[in-house]
Formats: structure tokens, C-alpha cells, sequence
């Protein structure tokens, strides 16, 4: 796998796998590195958590990044790896780690679709949250983190980094067409309450929907939205001419263009808000 990430001008880190080039007057390293991942800690079990980031030596921001019900697919794997590439220690949980053994991935195709919503439902809702300080955790304590952090997710992924970012210590939360949050569908026990508890999202907020997703219809999305206008929430929405699953890069409904302007504006995203200093 390979990504980019951008150092100043002087001393350039070395090591196995490490590769620099001057691009533009700036230098930079190529991602080499083999991913590794960890067995975290949670009151439902270890969950298979992989860890993406970039192969100069330094400390740099982590990421949560939550995947589909399909879990740690190839487009979830590169969505790491440019996150990576561009500067960030990258953890992916296996969001169904109770259920499914470790390094479990679902196929894009009915039975996968069907087993991951399954799941979805069938998950406590307070183990999706278990989880989320879990990773947190785990990125604030390594010492190739700065302990500035944020959290990206894509469809339920996105209802996850959604409620991922209710924790403090989360600067910013971009969400991609975060299913179920409009309808409180998500996992079973108590009461799906990301809507109620939207307020206690302090850090900054991106979210990006398809006009044409049926998950999420326009009466959906705007109950989402003037929630957290009604909470004051420190947000960013972005509505764009795209369906459902238009940033995986397999299958009829990617949209190129469209994914890479809304990647590029996750990146100025996290540049800002887990900047040291920021």
C-alpha cells in the first residue's frame, strides 16, 4: 500500500520501507509499512482493531475510522490508508466483534448485506459506545499520537463516529450518510438516543449525505439538521447529488468525483481541527 504524508524542510526520517521524493518543494514519504493491528479490551470481548499509519517516525493525530456493516472491506482499507498517507494514526474496530471471529469481512452482495444488518440491530446499543471509548483510549495512549483525535465514519460507520464524537476528547467527527440516526434504528437494549444526545457533541462536526440515498430521505436528513442547528452544534453539511454508497470505490454507485472532492474536504477537515494548537 502506499499514501503521502507531509514533513517541514530538514532532518527526513529513515528507516525500512521508507522512501523520499521532493514534490512540489515538499517532501515527501511513501507508505510502505505493513498494517498491524490490536486485540482491544472491551466488557463484550476483544475487539480485532487494525491500526494504518504512516511509516516516518513521529507522533501524529489519531482517527477512528468506523466502517460498513461489511467491516474492514478493501475501500475501507484504502479509505485508511489515504487517511494515513496524509498524517494520521488510523484505527479500524471490527464493529462485530462479538459475533463474527476475528477478521471477519462480509461480501458486497445480498447475504453480506443481510448478515450486517443482522448484527446491526442485534448489537447493544451500549457496547457500540464500549467500543468507541475502547479505541479512543488506545490511540490517546500511543506514543506515535499526539492524543489529538477525531473519528470518521461511513453509513452506520457514520452513525457511530456520529455518536464517537459525543465523547470529550473528540476535536472533530466527519460522518458520511450516517444511516438510522433520523429513525434511532441502531442496536437493541436501551433506546437508540443519538438524536437526544446530539448537544453533547462539542468537538466540530462534517456531514455528508446523498440527495438520492433511500436510507435517508430529505424529511430524515432535515430532522438531523435542525437538531443540531436547535443544539447549536459546530457543524458542517454537505448535501451533494449522490447515493447511497457513492464514496466505495466498488460497485455501480461510486462516484469519483464526487468522492474524492468529499475525501478531500474530510482532509482540510482534520487538518484544522486536530492540528496541534488548534
Amino acid at each position: 500500500m502506499c499514501g503521502v504524508t507531509y514533513t517541514r524542510a530538514g532532518v527526513l526520517p529513515d528507516g525500512p520501507g521508507v522512501n523520499w521524493r521532493l514534490l512540489s518543494g515538499a517532501w515527501i514519504a511513501m507508505i510502505v509499512a505493513e498494517d498491524s493491528y490490536v486485540d482491544l479490551e472491551t466488557p463484550t470481548g476483544p475487539m480485532r482493531t487494525h491500526i494504518v499509519k504512516p511509516a516516518a517516525a513521529g507522533r501524529y493525530p489519531g482517527i477512528v475510522l468506523y466502517s460498513e456493516i461489511f467491516q474492514m472491506t478493501a475501500p475501507i482499507h484504502r479509505t485508511a490508508v489515504m487517511l494515513a498517507g496524509h498524517g494520521y494514526v488510523v484505527a479500524v474496530p471490527e464493529i462485530y466483534h462479538e459475533f463474527e471471529p476475528a477478521g471477519t469481512v462480509f461480501k458486497y452482495n445480498q447475504a453480506g448485506s443481510d448478515r450486517g444488518n443482522e448484527l446491526k440491530t442485534a448489537k447493544e446499543l451500549r457496547a457500540y459506545d464500549d467500543d468507541a471509548r475502547a479505541a479512543l483510549a488506545h490511540l490517546a495512549a500511543r506514543p506515535d499520537c499526539t492524543g489529538r483525535l477525531g473519528a470518521m465514519g461511513i453509513c452506520i460507520g457514520g452513525h457511530l463516529a456520529f455518536r464517537a464524537g459525543m465523547n470529550p476528547e473528540v476535536q472533530g467527527t466527519v460522518c458520511f450518510y450516517a444511516t438510522d440516526i433520523h429513525k434511532g434504528g441502531l442496536g437493541k437494549g436501551m433506546a437508540d438516543d443519538s438524536m437526544a444526545r446530539a448537544g453533547d457533541i462539542k468537538g466540530e462536526l462534517l456531514m455528508v449525505w446523498g440527495r438520492q440515498d433511500p436510507h435517508i430521505p430529505t424529511e430524515g436528513r432535515m430532522k438531523v439538521l435542525a437538531r443540531l442547528n436547535e443544539v447549536g452544534t459546530r457543524l458542517n453539511w454537505h448535501e451533494v447529488n449522490g447515493a447511497h454508497a457513492f464514496l466505495r470505490d466498488e460497485g455501480v454507485r461510486y462516484d469519483p468525483e464526487l468522492a474524492m472532492t468529499m475525501q478531500g474536504l474530510a482532509l482540510g477537515f482534520f487538518h484544522r481541527t486536530l492540528a496541534v494548537g488548534s
